[in-house]
């Protein structure tokens, strides 16, 4: 198992919680049983989930920011979590290179989204990657 998972599965509780309507639900136990049997790629799915939810107004604003002509309503739900995940690990995670995280959210983006949708993250990330200060 390897960290992509990780964020795949952060990915889909993004997502599902977007549905829902509530950012606080834990994460599923079900169908990604191999992350949670594992305590190091749970701990990472946890700090990206909780990190992401916790600062989730932040990081829309920062996305909103480097989106000139976007709303964030518009863009896809897919779309808009890859970008938050993403711009988590951007503002907040030190320890993870901006190289990385960008190239990890384009892997994602070709599994989950258009073909379309990955110039368009690649050019929103690389904007942010330049603009955040890491806390």
């Amino acid at each position: 198992m390897n960290r992509r998972k990780a964020r795949e599965y952060v990915l889909q509780k993004l997502f599902q919680s977007e549905f829902d309507g509530d950012y606080t639900i834990p994460l599923p136990e079900g169908h990604q049983a191999a992350i949670l049997s594992n305590p190091e790629l749970k701990k990472f799915a946890e700090e990206l989930a909780n990190g992401t939810l916790e600062h989730v107004e932040e990081i829309d604003l920062i996305i909103q920011k480097a989106a000139d002509n976007w709303e964030m309503g518009r863009m896809a739900v897919v779309d808009r979590n890859i970008l938050r995940c993403a711009t988590f690990e951007l503002a907040f995670r030190a320890d993870i290179p901006p190289k990385v995280t960008i190239n990890e959210a384009l892997e994602i983006a070709k599994k989950y989204s258009s073909l379309d949708a990955v110039p368009f993250i690649n050019g929103l990330l690389d904007k942010i990657a330049h603009t955040v200060n890491k806390a």
